[in-house]
C-alpha cells in the first residue's frame, strides 16, 4: 500500500476512535499519555526507531520481544506522547507513526489512551 493511501486509512480510523471516545464522555482537550504500537521485525530495527525517537524527544520508547502462536518473532515498540487527543493533533502523530512504519519498514498498530472527562461532566 502506497503512503498516502496508509496516511488516508490511518486518518479515517484515528476519526473513528476518536468520535467513539467522546460517546463515551472523553473531553480530548485533557493532555494524557497516548501510546503508539509499532512492530519490527527484528531487534536492531526496534533499537534504532527506540533511538530515533528519544533523541528527537518525539515520545518516550520501549520495546519487548513477542514470540507468536507460529512460533515466530516480532519486536513490539510502544511510544507514549504526552499529548491532548483533540483531531489536529492525534491525526498528525498517527500520521508520524504511519510514516515512521513506511521508513523503517514497520507494522504500525494504531494507538490507544485512557478516556478523561471533565470535572464538569
Amino acid at each position: 500500500m502506497k503512503l498516502v493511501e496508509n496516511l488516508l486509512l490511518a486518518a479515517e480510523l484515528d476519526i473513528d476512535l476518536l468520535r467513539k471516545n467522546r460517546d463515551l464522555g472523553d473531553d480530548p482537550e485533557i493532555p494524557r499519555d497516548i501510546d503508539f504500537i509499532l512492530y519490527a521485525k527484528d531487534e536492531a530495527r526496534a533499537q534504532l526507531i527506540c533511538d530515533f525517537v528519544s533523541d528527537n524527544r518525539y515520545g518516550k520508547p520501549s520495546y519487548e520481544k513477542i514470540e507468536l502462536a507460529d512460533g515466530s518473532i516480532k519486536w513490539r515498540l510502544l511510544i507514549v506522547i504526552m499529548a491532548p487527543p483533540t483531531d489536529h493533533v492525534l491525526c498528525t502523530l498517527s500520521a508520524f507513526m504511519a510514516c515512521l512504519a513506511k521508513l523503517y519498514d514497520l507494522e504500525y498498530d494504531g494507538w490507544g489512551c485512557v478516556i478523561k472527562k471533565s470535572p464538569s461532566s
